[in-house]
């Protein structure tokens, strides 16, 4: 995201909806009212419903289905939120159609896109985060449903994974939906952000040991020409 879309973001709480619609700078079909609905009341509701439910599920000790799972962290990954505000500074490229066709259920490639995410970042921090008090993962919930050790439970979920990524490939190399290829390539890379941050472990969590040298090569060492 760039500087000036990050400023409009942090900037947003004071603002005035009309400043809102001036700077986040979307097609004129979605002003008015129509911008309100889509940036904030969706989007954040579904939000919390998704983080309420979760927090039923500790509260009640409860182990979901992995159906019942992915159903709610999907959204609570928040890959469908960050679809939307990805948007921002977009221009006309952004239409009421965009946003309709990223908040419609189904949408294959979000669902995917969010399937990578959430299940890459559980393989890799499940032990770390069962010592504490925390949902079941995707790993025990799989483990629990279908009474498999936890070393087949890891290689299920890793072809759900490399099926979501065919998911993904299939939704951009042959789109069946009016938006436009930018917009879908803000999902593609995305996902492709996730891949890196948990492809060799946790690096949310450990950042400065999985991250660091990735962020120095991006910012701050000079590109050789």
């Amino acid at each position: 995201m760039s500087v000036q879309s990050s400023t409009v973001l942090v900037s947003s709480q004071n603002a005035t909806p009309e400043v809102l619609r001036q700077s986040a700078y979307f097609h004129p079909s979605i002003w008015g009212d129509l911008f309100t609905d889509y940036t904030s009341d969706n989007m954040f509701k579904n939000q919390a419903r998704a983080y309420f439910m979760e927090a039923k599920w500790l509260s009640e000790k409860y182990v979901p289905t992995m159906e019942e799972y992915l159903h709610v962290v999907a959204p609570s990954s928040t890959y469908p939120l960050f679809t939307t505000t990805s948007f921002v500074r977009m221009g006309d490229f952004v239409t009421k159609e965009a946003f309709e066709w990223a908040l419609n259920e189904p949408n294959t490639l979000i669902n995917a896109a969010s399937i990578v995410g959430r299940i890459m970042n559980d393989l890799v921090s499940h032990e770390f985060e069962q010592k504490r008090e925390h949902i079941a993962s995707a790993v025990e919930c799989y483990m629990k449903q279908h009474g498999v050790s936890k070393q087949e439970a890891y290689e299920e979920l890793q072809k759900q994974v490399t099926n979501a990524w065919k998911d993904i490939n299939q939704e951009c190399l042959k789109p069946t939906t009016v938006v436009p290829m930018t917009l879908l390539t803000r999902v593609l890379n995305l996902t492709r952000a996730t891949y890196l941050v948990y492809k060799d472990g946790d690096g949310y969590t450990n950042s400065k040991l999985l991250l660091k040298d990735y962020i120095v090569s991006l910012f701050i060492d000079p590109v050789a020409v």
